[in-house]
This record gives C-alpha cells, structure tokens and sequence, in this order.
C-alpha cells in the first residue's frame, strides 16, 4: 500500500516530508488539503491531527503528524533504500544527526520561519509585513549561521562528511529564504553557501522545489 500524504507541494513542511519521499524513491500519493476553505479545520481532518496543520501522513493502520517525526519515521523504515539518511549503522554518526536536527528545530527554524512569514506568507493573506520581527530574526538567523559556517569549515554537510536528514530539514525554508532580499545572509558565508548549493543540488529536493513557487513572480 503505497503511502498517502496530507499536505500542499508549497508548504514548506510537506515539502520536508516529500523531500524525504523522493530521496528513497517511494511510492506515495499526496492528498491535497484546501487551506484556504479550511478543511484543515474540519472534523474529518482534526481525527487525523487533532492540531489541525499539515502535513500528515497514513501508513496503513498508522497516522503520524509533524513533519519532522514524519521525516524520522520514514528514515528509519527505510532505512535500507536509498540514501541513509540517520547512519543507523554508526552510533556516533547516527547521535550527530540527532544534535542538528534538534540544531535546526530549535535555533535554525524559529528565526527564518518568522522571517519567510512576515516577507512572504503575511501578503498572502493580506496582512503587512512587520519589518521589526523580521530584523530581530535577521539577528538570530546570523548567529545561528555563523555557528554553522564554523562547523561547515571542518565537516561537508552538518553531522559529518555525509548527507543526513539534518540537512534535509533546512531545505524547504532556505529555499523560501533564498527568494527574500536577505539571501545574502547566507551567500556572504562561503560554507554555508556551497553547503546550501549542494543540498539543494540534490535531485530529490530539485524535483519538489519545482511545486514550491510561493513569492515567485
């Protein structure tokens, strides 16, 4: 049975999960969600996630909500196909992507996420961007990036000289943060920068990346 997916190809956090999807090569369906007539708000879709966001995932009997568990799970059941992407066969490796992908939950994400909203998703629904929440993240965003780039000057990706799904994570929302005047955050870090080139080179991504056209003219 293949894997049925709840989400819009331009959200960033189904992007995440179908990121994931196509680096294994798996056979799934997506399932869209009308944001906009809130069906994500209605009952049959809060029995599938009681916080009513997408995406969600069903796997047989089984339903899984918030992206990166979704992303967790799926690594690990196939774990045998395709990229590893949690090096379940090295303890010490498999620890290190652990530390960044809670790195990119919990210093990485709260500030670009606050920063693509104000820039790109407020207009969408007719709010005005708010230039103060977005300079204080600008902020944060910085730190957190020259943290990275220190790492990136020893290892290629994040955890080790290897791909792993804390690279995965940052795709989709670097790749909004790409199209917003602040793009140089990342391109005055020469780390950062071919890190960012080569995940988002990645087949995989490149193939949902193509679906995620918000802000584009």
């Amino acid at each position: 049975m293949a894997l049925k997916l709840h989400g819009l190809p331009l959200s960033t956090c189904t992007g995440r999960v179908l990121t994931i999807f196509h680096e294994k090569s798996l056979d799934f369906e997506l399932v869209p969600v009308n944001l906009p007539a809130g069906e994500h708000k209605q009952p049959a879709f809060l029995a599938k996630n009681p916080f009513g966001q997408i995406p969600v995932l069903e796997d047989g009997d089984l339903t899984l909500f918030e992206s990166r568990a979704i992303t967790a799970y799926v690594a690990e059941k196939f774990k045998d196909t395709g990229a590893d992407l949690i090096r379940h066969n090295n303890l010490k490796e498999a620890a290190l992507v652990k530390v960044w992908t809670e790195a990119e939950s919990q210093n990485f994400n709260p500030a670009i996420s606050a920063i693509v909203f104000q820039h790109l998703v407020a207009p969408i629904y007719g709010m005005t961007p708010d230039q103060a929440v977005i300079d204080a993240n600008l902020e944060k965003l910085a730190k957190v990036l020259d943290v990275y780039e220190a790492k990136l000057s020893s290892t290629k990706y994040l955890a080790g000289d290897f791909y792993s799904l804390a690279d995965l994570n940052h795709l989709p929302y670097t790749h909004y943060f790409m199209k917003t005047p602040w793009a140089s955050l990342v391109n005055e870090r020469s780390h950062v920068k071919a890190w960012w080139e080569d995940i988002s080179s990645r087949p995989a991504f490149k193939k949902v990346a193509e679906a995620m056209t918000m802000g584009q003219k």
